[in-house]
């Protein structure tokens, strides 16, 4: 049997207030929210988490797990303190988007779903974003995108990145 976690006091109320949302019958449609704000506290779908969620929501692990392997939003592994999501689809594809994806794997040296030895960066493919007319198109920490990602602006984000990540 998976152990859960306590949560924080904040987290627990993100949890609350998305659960309030729906009818008390119903309290699992919360499922993908309530993973959401504990994957932001402790950075990752760790067993222990679904466990909680599942406790929290009173359904199965396997449900909540369920939701967690299917979206590309949760991280079921650790990942690194920047996760970076380029867009792998058709429209990306034909806007230099493997181009982008080959360029950040050169310049990483690391591969899709891989990690830098450093623990800096996280490197997936994704699908669509919803902004073709924007692409190539990448995601930072499933929050921040980025459009027209040329080698040029791929370098600068880089850059960025690093630099606040040892302000931190």
């Amino acid at each position: 049997m998976t152990t859960t976690l306590q949560l924080s006091d904040k987290t627990l109320a993100d949890i609350a207030h998305n659960v309030a949302k729906y009818p008390p019958e119903q309290k699992q449609s919360a499922v993908m929210a309530a993973l959401i704000a504990a994957q932001s506290e402790v950075g990752w779908v760790s067993p222990e988490v679904i466990a909680t969620v599942a406790q929290i929501l009173e359904m199965p692990m396997i449900a909540v797990d369920e939701v967690a392997t299917f979206y590309n939003m949760y991280n079921t592994k650790q990942i690194g303190k920047y996760k970076l999501v380029i867009c792998t689809n058709l429209p990306c594809q034909l806007t230099h988007g493997a181009t982008a994806a080959n360029y950040l794997k050169d310049t990483l040296g690391i591969g899709f779903n891989e990690t830098t030895s450093c623990g800096t960066f996280t490197l997936k493919e994704g699908e669509c974003m919803g902004a073709c007319g924007d692409s190539p198109v990448m995601l930072v920490n499933d929050k921040r995108m980025c459009s027209f990602m040329s080698k040029e602006k791929i370098d600068s984000l880089l850059s960025e990145l690093r630099a606040e990540g040892k302000a931190a």
